[in-house]
C-alpha cells in the first residue's frame, strides 16, 4: 500500500501548514493497529495527542465539583460576604531595616579592623623606631656648613653612578660569557 498522502500530510505536520481535518486524518491514521514500520515511529506521538485531548476536557459534573470546593449548595448564589482581608502596611523605615543593619555591620567591621591595626603600628615606649616618625621638627640637619652637604651629596652620587656602571659592565660581560658558552 502507498503512504506518499501520509507522509505528504507529515511533511505539511513539521512545518506547521496542516489544517484541524488534516490532522485528524493523521490522528486516525496512526491510532490504527497497523501502522507501517516506517512510519512507526509516529504513532507514539499522534496517539499520546489523542489521550491528552480526550483527558483534557471537562466532565459533566466540573460545575457542580467546583461549586461544592466554593461552599455553594446547589442553585444557591454565592454569598455575599466573603472573608475579611486585613492588610498590613510596610513603612519605608521598615523595608530599609535590613539595609541599614548591614550598613551598621560594615561600620563596626572597618571601626574594629582601623582599631587594631593602629594599635599594632603603635611603637613602643623603649623602642621609638618602631614606627613611623612623622614629627619633622625631631630631624636636625648632618651639617652646619653647606659646602661641606654639598660635597657629600656629590659623593653619594658618584657612587650611585659608579654603581649603575658596574652593573651594566657586569652584564655586559655576563652576556659575553653566555654567548663564547653556546659557541
Amino acid at each position: 500500500m502507498d503512504y506518499k498522502y501520509i507522509e505528504q500530510l507529515l511533511d505539511r505536520y513539521w512545518a506547521c501548514e496542516t489544517s484541524e481535518e488534516e490532522e485528524r486524518i493523521l490522528k486516525a491514521f496512526f491510532s490504527q493497529k497497523d501502522v507501517p514500520a516506517a512510519l512507526a515511529r509516529y504513532k507514539a506521538l499522534f496517539v499520546y495527542e489523542t489521550e491528552q485531548c480526550a483527558a483534557s476536557t471537562l466532565g459533566e459534573d466540573f460545575d457542580r465539583r467546583v461549586m461544592e470546593a466554593a461552599g455553594v449548595a446547589d442553585g444557591a448564589e454565592a454569598p455575599a460576604a466573603g472573608r475579611v482581608v486585613s492588610v498590613h502596611h510596610i513603612t519605608l523605615g521598615r523595608r530599609l531595616r535590613p539595609l541599614w543593619r548591614a550598613a551598621a555591620a560594615v561600620a563596626i567591621v572597618t571601626l574594629l579592623g582601623t582599631a587594631a591595626q593602629h594599635s599594632f603600628m603603635q611603637p613602643s615606649a623603649t623602642d621609638q623606631a618602631a614606627g613611623w616618625d612623622y614629627n619633622q621638627s625631631a630631624y636636625k640637619d648632618s651639617y652646619q656648613d653647606p659646602q661641606k652637604a654639598y660635597e657629600a651629596s656629590m659623593r653619594t652620587l658618584e657612587m650611585f653612578k659608579e654603581g649603575a656602571q658596574t652593573a651594566v659592565n657586569d652584564s655586559a660581560t655576563h652576556n659575553a660569557a653566555d654567548r663564547a658558552a653556546k659557541n
